[in-house]
């Protein structure tokens, strides 16, 4: 069969032979609103409700005063000469002005660039010259993380900029001093005036509000630009099939802001439907989380499978008590072990699956979903989304098939900033965004990941998916955490490799791994090779660098 290229052609094609197409038509229209109109809907309808609570600093901050900040911040903004389409970067950790900076910028027509806390100055470099960042809004230190010593490094005059990011013209530093070079958080709050938000009527949903940096998993990162209309309408619709209502509730945010899944999962939806937010720290503490939990009883907690993991272990030794009542799982695949576990010590949880360039969350579960849906699958196909898996060439495989997931619809970001080549590279011309997951697409709408295309492992000829290994060895009892890796064979190409931190006091063997695995895997597919680490090289959302780890291994 020749590749389809007719859109409706596909749909009928897929029906009657059974071949992996999916839309999800959706059961209410898509809503035409920016983040400011979102605030201001927020303000209105939950105005004394605590928006967000910050433990580490002892602050909390209503609706009513999230937007009073929101719109004198953005005031300032347009007191410094910024206006609609400027870039501007957001390098700091957790925390109410976070979210403030966002809102307000959001205001004004800017396009707020999320950067990660932990970058040093050269992948800060990086990151400002390719969107053209014209202001930068960050703490001036932060424990370990020195931002501003990192800043005089980068540009070692602040008041007279560089060459180094000429596009950089303002630094506005949230600290209680007034540092060179640069403008005070609380002064610029301090420069509102009654017409400084008048551009906001200009704003239309279609403009682009957020940059995201891909978490870099395999490379130097892309920034995906994310409209209003797309992060509005994915955290309302995941809000909805997550049976949210107007009840108080309270979410626990383990992960970091800068990251989609913050963005949109926690923030934007949070707003959407009245929820108070809680930061337990500025960044990731396992302990700070559980303690948030316990004391203001949060219902709903979000996080990666590796936060989780952390999470259940100290609440096996605490044994706190927790009203979580929604465990929300992102960010990279989740074992069917560490689901169950979630499940024994959390409750009950909701899983996600998605990307950046597809504003976070594309398929995810069901609130009545069966054990096996939640365990074997990532969820069923959100509303108003299109899904397709095709082979090499293109042609869509049937049901039940592993092939590469394509993914279209109104949350597919346009492009890659200033970056066309790569925008090629992953969006057709007919708007399907390659995913680059090897993908089963179930005909009753729900679909698993079998593996990256790019992870896997051909052993003489014999191509082997690492997350098969990685689930089925996440059940054995001396791991905590395992994944696998192709490393150099002479003979074979490649050979299974095993990198495994076990468990406090336990000892793993290579014999140990392959006696738990025959039987259940076929023997080509079981590991020869182990290597026993302590940790894991991750991006800050929690994700696996496995092109980091095949360098330390190999």
């Amino acid at each position: 069969m020749q590749a389809i290229e007719n859109d409706q052609e596909s749909d009928t094609l897929s029906r009657k032979t059974g071949l992996s197409y999916l839309h999800n038509p959706g059961s209410e229209p898509l809503r035409y609103m920016t983040l400011s109109n979102l605030l201001e809907s927020a303000a209105a309808r939950y105005g004394q409700t605590e928006a967000f609570v910050s433990l580490y600093d002892n602050r909390r901050v209503t609706y009513t005063e999230l937007h009073r900040d929101a719109d004198q911040l953005a005031s300032g903004f347009r007191r410094l000469g910024l206006g609609r389409g400027d870039r501007i970067g957001l390098w700091a950790p957790n925390g109410i002005e976070w979210v403030t900076t966002m809102y307000a910028a959001a205001r004004v027509g800017l396009i707020t660039v999320c950067l990660n806390p932990g970058y040093e100055a050269n992948e800060l470099k990086y990151c400002l010259n390719k969107c053209g960042v014209k202001a930068l809004v960050c703490p001036d230190v932060y424990r370990t993380l020195d931002f501003y010593g990192k800043l005089c490094t980068l540009i070692p005059d602040l008041s007279s900029g560089n060459v180094e990011v000429p596009t950089l013209k303002t630094i506005i530093m949230i600290s209680q001093q007034k540092l060179r070079g640069t403008f005070n958080y609380c002064e610029v709050l301090g420069m509102a005036d009654e017409t400084g938000i008048e551009q906001q009527s200009k704003v239309s949903p279609d403009d682009i509000c957020n940059i995201q940096f891909s978490s870099g998993t395999t490379g130097l990162p892309k920034a995906a630009c994310l409209t209003h209309f797309q992060i509005l309408n994915v955290a309302y619709f995941v809000g909805k099939r997550m049976n949210l209502d107007e009840s108080q509730q309270k979410f626990c945010l383990q992960l970091p802001l800068f990251h989609v899944f913050g963005v949109v999962g926690e923030i934007a939806m949070g707003t959407h439907f009245g929820k108070t937010m809680v930061f337990p720290s500025p960044t990731y503490n396992s302990t700070a989380n559980l303690n948030a939990l316990e004391q203001e009883r949060c219902s709903i907690v979000f996080g990666t499978p590796t936060m989780y993991v952390d999470l259940i272990n100290l609440q096996k030794k605490s044994n706190k008590k927790i009203w979580v009542t929604d465990a929300v799982i992102g960010g990279s695949p989740c074992s069917p072990s560490i689901i169950n576990a979630i499940k024994d010590h959390l409750k009950i949880q909701n899983i996600v699956y998605g990307a950046t360039e597809m504003t976070g969350i594309t398929f995810q579960s069901l609130i009545d979903d069966k054990e096996y849906r939640n365990t074997e699958t990532v969820g069923y196909i959100m509303d108003h989304v299109e899904a397709k898996v095709v082979d090499r060439k293109g042609n869509l495989v049937p049901f039940g098939t592993p092939g590469e997931l394509c993914v279209r619809g109104y949350l597919i970001s346009k492009s890659y900033w200033n970056d066309p080549e790569k925008t090629k590279e992953v969006l057709c011309d007919r708007k399907w965004y390659r995913t680059g997951d090897e993908f089963v697409l179930q005909e009753d709408g729900y679909g698993r990941v079998v593996g990256r295309l790019k992870d896997m492992i051909i052993r003489g000829g014999e191509n082997i998916f690492p997350k098969e290994i990685e689930d089925l060895l996440g059940e054995h009892p001396d791991i905590l955490e395992i994944f696998v890796i192709g490393v150099n064979s002479e003979r074979l190409g490649e050979e299974v490799c095993a990198c495994v931190r076990p468990k406090p006091g336990s000892q793993v063997t290579l014999d140990s791994i392959r006696e738990f695995c025959r039987g259940k895997l076929a023997p080509y597919k079981i590991p020869s090779h182990l290597e026993i680490v302590a940790t894991f090289p991750k991006t800050a959302s929690g994700k696996i660098q496995k092109y980091l780890l095949k360098e330390q291994i190999c």
